[in-house]
């Protein structure tokens, strides 16, 4: 493993973080709301480190290795959120270094669980860093740095294995810069259209970019405490539920619908399952609603829908207390936690990839017990997926339920209720955000004891970096040549 290398990189990314911070800074002399200080102090902070350790470690122009990416990923997400969590600090917006990391992680894995107790007091500029970080994390700050690694003379393929660990990375073209370069130009394009339907729908341009950048990111930090329930607006929730659903398909689609390819669009069976699981939910969900809750259809269907595709999606935004819904219908939105997005989308937890690939599996043993004889592979798409792929599916779903057991087990150790505690590492493990109970969308995770903060933010960032990336820093033949 090169050392040096890997502690150049971090710094370039230390400075990209540095410069990002000139945004926030700019708001809050627009608003003057007295925390431009706040970011010229963090963004020093953050541009003097990444400087010492840019110069000091000089690149050798040396391709990376699959250790290199791993460890430049995982270094770089633990590392960013503590940079990224000093304006909170120097500010005073949020009280202590657990509360901060825990605020920021969330920001840059795209949890959305928050700490902060009334959201609507805090600063602008502050408000806008917590959204931005959340728009950052949603494509990855590591990929993004992709774009701009040739100029270190280093490859980026590593890094991109290593960010985006799904089954099979889909690399658009054939150079990674460009495939960076252009998922960033759709991220961008989609984040302008929302911008765009948000302000022409009567919201201010502040809290349409603010939410833009959390609902691509399917984020969920809201500038309001309660959430986008506090709009009140059937107009929003649509825009919202649209490109919630948009940010959990896989972008390169995306890229591909833009050119006039349909086909490839709606080919993927992935697709198909996550819009089916998607009007299933809603559906059943509505249904539940309707004869429980709400006197109106359309109400019923008009909360259910964004919610399953908030949930879904690993967005987390509410439009309603959930926490107050049925108990059929808390546990539909349990289990869609434990579903998530498409591959290569900006949501979170298991995704439907795997999902299908398990339950296809499935079938294909009971289909075997009856025909023992027959030669059934599982395929996706057409097309058949080979063992290492069902390997690696079967190792990913294991160590993610066994860490959600451990960790929930941790929880109840901590004095949580059992709904509160399993809610809340499937909520943080799986990057949604608000749980149920005492972590719920009308809650917040302040009030939980410190060591429970710092387990759930090392959920968050196994969930974002898809497991893998984060255990296998732990298997001691990672260390040994």
């Amino acid at each position: 493993m090169q050392i040096t290398l890997i502690l150049n990189i971090l710094g370039f990314l230390y400075l990209f973080l540095a410069f990002t911070m000139i945004s926030p800074l700019i708001v809050s002399l627009i608003y003057r709301d007295g925390c431009s200080g706040a970011f010229l102090y963090s963004l020093a902070v953050t541009a003097l480190s990444g400087a010492i350790l840019y110069r000091t470690f000089p690149s050798k122009k040396k391709e990376l290795s699959h250790r290199d990416g791993f460890s430049i990923v995982t270094l770089g997400w633990s590392t960013t959120a503590f940079f990224g969590s000093l304006p909170f600090l120097f500010s005073g917006s949020i009280n202590s270094l657990t509360n901060a990391y825990f605020e920021t992680m969330s920001g840059f894995t795209t949890t959305g669980a928050t700490i902060c107790l009334s959201i609507e007091q805090l600063p602008q500029s502050i408000l806008f860093w917590r959204g931005f970080i959340q728009w950052l994390g949603g494509m990855g700050i590591i990929l993004f740095s992709i774009a701009i690694l040739p100029l270190l003379g280093v490859g980026g393929m590593e890094l991109y294995k290593a960010e985006v660990p799904g089954p099979t990375p889909d690399k658009i073209k054939p150079r990674i810069t460009e495939t960076a370069r252009t998922l960033w130009k759709v991220y961008l394009l989609i984040s302008a259209l929302e911008v765009f339907l948000l302000c022409a729908g009567g919201m201010n341009l502040f809290d349409a970019l603010c939410h833009t950048f959390t609902t691509l990111a399917t984020g969920g930090f809201s500038t309001k405490s309660t959430s986008i329930e506090y709009f009140h607006s059937p107009y929003f929730e649509t825009v919202f539920i649209v490109f919630m659903l948009v940010a959990g398909i896989n972008f390169s689609f995306h890229y591909r619908l833009l050119l006039g390819n349909l086909k490839a669009f709606w080919r993927s069976s992935e697709l198909r399952f996550f819009l089916f699981v998607f009007l299933i939910a809603s559906l059943i969900i509505a249904v539940n609603l309707r004869f429980n809750l709400f006197n109106s259809l359309f109400s019923s269907l008009r909360y259910a829908s964004f919610q399953v595709a908030s949930i879904l999606t690993t967005t987390g935004y509410s439009s309603k207390n959930f926490g107050e819904w049925p108990v059929l219908s808390q546990y539909l939105l349990l289990l869609l936690m434990f579903i998530g997005g498409c591959t290569g989308s900006t949501g979170g937890s298991i995704k439907c990839f795997r999902i299908m690939l398990l339950l296809r599996q499935g079938y294909r043993e009971l289909y075997r017990l009856i025909h023992p004889h027959a030669v059934v592979p599982v395929k996706l798409s057409g097309k058949s997926v080979s063992p290492e792929i069902m390997e690696s599916v079967w190792g990913f779903f294991f160590l993610y339920i066994l860490l959600f057991a451990i960790c929930s087990l941790i929880m109840t150790l901590l004095g949580l209720d059992l709904i509160t505690a399993i809610s809340s590492v499937a909520a943080c493990i799986g990057n949604v955000g608000p749980g149920l109970a005492a972590v719920g969308p009308a809650e917040n995770y302040y009030h939980l004891p410190m060591l429970g903060k710092w387990l759930l933010t090392l959920c968050m960032l196994l969930g974002r970096l898809e497991i893998y990336t984060v255990i296998v820093l732990f298997i001691p033949e990672f260390w040994k040549k």
